[in-house]
């Protein structure tokens, strides 16, 4: 596996394309991401010093696993209507803990990994919020996937061509 960042944010596109339709489904899929990622990173750093190199994957997985599942038994038991909306996106959290942990970005300091939790959460919020602007303008599209597709695409253009480097003539 590849230990290039865009490669581990990348994961996290299907949740964020996919969980953005509503702002409530995006705020708790936010929180669950902030909850899990800082508990496993808790987790793994009390266990890492005490793992074999050929059980350090598979222990990740299962405690990724573990607190993933937890997290969403205790969403369905706080708000089983929030649960349904966000669906199957909120198990991806898992994969992003382990690929997080692979890639040796949870033993970084925690203001790293609070400003992914943050940068993360930022987006998903403003992803959120303008995919309903859409919908109540009157776009339906901006409900659907490809909708959230074309949105990101276009946040992305807007974010390169605003750090775009002035050439100098």
């Amino acid at each position: 596996m590849s230990k290039s960042p865009p490669l581990q944010h990348a994961l996290m596109l299907a949740p964020l394309v996919g969980a953005t339709g509503s702002l409530m489904s995006a705020l708790g899929l936010c929180l669950m991401f902030i909850v899990v990622v800082c508990a496993f990173g808790a987790v793994m750093s009390a266990l890492r010093s005490r793992l074999l190199a050929t059980t350090h994957v598979l222990a990740s997985v299962i405690v990724a696993a573990t607190l993933t599942t937890c997290a969403e038994l205790g969403l369905q038991v706080w708000s089983l209507q929030w649960h349904q909306q966000m669906g199957i996106y909120s198990a991806l959290i898992a994969l992003q803990c382990v690929v997080l942990e692979h890639g040796g970005f949870l033993r970084t300091a925690w203001r790293d990994r609070l400003r992914l939790c943050g940068a993360f959460g930022a987006l998903m919020v403003g992803v959120s919020v303008l995919r309903q602007l859409g919908a109540d303008g009157g776009l339906h599209l901006a409900t659907l996937a490809p909708g959230g597709f074309i949105l990101l695409g276009l946040l992305i253009a807007a974010w390169q061509a605003w750090h775009r480097p002035t050439s100098e003539q």
